[in-house]
């Protein structure tokens, strides 16, 4: 049994989204050595292309492509539904822009030069993270929250609000799921940055705010005056429900 499919299954597929082509090469005859099958796309539109045949189980991504920046298409790719999990591939090591990865919804984030054996060990680990999040999907009840007109189903990643659909990253999935876990409870952005983005001492605290400011746009009534996601001066945010979801 190779380490990338079961005993009798498929080999894993994995498009490696890279426009330096001896990296590309070196990756994609790493990959195939661990039993993975992988199809290399030297731009965000050749990539685009591929993404439109058989499904991967998971994406390299170079944030730097000629025609499109890894982050805008990881951003595509989620705001489109798609959850296939991605790892973001970069020379850029500033806290600031792993930071974006994670804000678009990639799922790992490694800066050049990378050992491949350390490379490997993350794809393999989101690759066992999204089965186990596959498995608990189809045997686990329906974990739905509720408030005001909106409605978020953590177990299939499906929100709505006032009955039209609301498509949510992986980490604005995970910040609302965080605060209806802690109702009116005032969370800290620094204490938000390390259970939600598991970033701790990360000063930024504007990135913090301006995922409030959209899950607001999402779930309020009026935004400009939030009733759900309320600000505490100074201390940080608290998730106000309906009464209900108290009792």
């Amino acid at each position: 049994m190779s380490a990338a499919n079961g005993a009798h299954g498929p080999a894993l597929r994995v498009l490696v989204v890279e426009d330096e082509a001896h990296l590309a090469c070196g990756l994609k005859l790493n990959l195939e050595l661990e039993g993975f099958e992988a199809v290399i796309a030297g731009s965000g539109r050749e990539a685009a292309a591929h993404l439109l045949g058989p499904a991967f189980d998971a994406i390299l991504l170079d944030v730097q492509l000629p025609d499109v920046s890894g982050f805008e298409l990881c951003q595509r790719l989620r705001d489109g539904g798609d959850h296939t999990p991605v790892i973001m591939l970069t020379v850029r090591a500033a806290a600031e822009d792993r930071v974006r990865g994670l804000e678009v919804g990639a799922d790992d984030y490694v800066p050049k030069p990378f050992a491949m054996a350390e490379l490997l060990a993350r794809l393999r680990a989101v690759l066992r993270r999204q089965s186990w999040e596959r498995a608990q999907a189809q045997t686990a009840p329906a974990e739905v929250v509720r408030f005001g007109q909106a409605e978020i189903d953590f177990t299939s990643h499906r929100a709505s609000s006032a009955g039209a659909p609301v498509a949510l990253t992986k980490l604005e999935l995970d910040l609302v799921r965080y605060f209806t876990a802690h109702p009116g409870r005032v969370l800290s952005r620094a204490e938000l940055l390390e259970k939600v983005w598991k970033l701790a001492h990360f000063p930024n605290t504007r990135t913090v705010d301006n995922f409030i400011v959209r899950l607001r746009r999402h779930f309020e009534p009026n935004p400009d005056r939030p009733r759900y996601f309320v600000s505490v001066r100074g201390a940080g945010y608290k998730f106000v429900p309906d009464r209900g979801l108290l009792d």
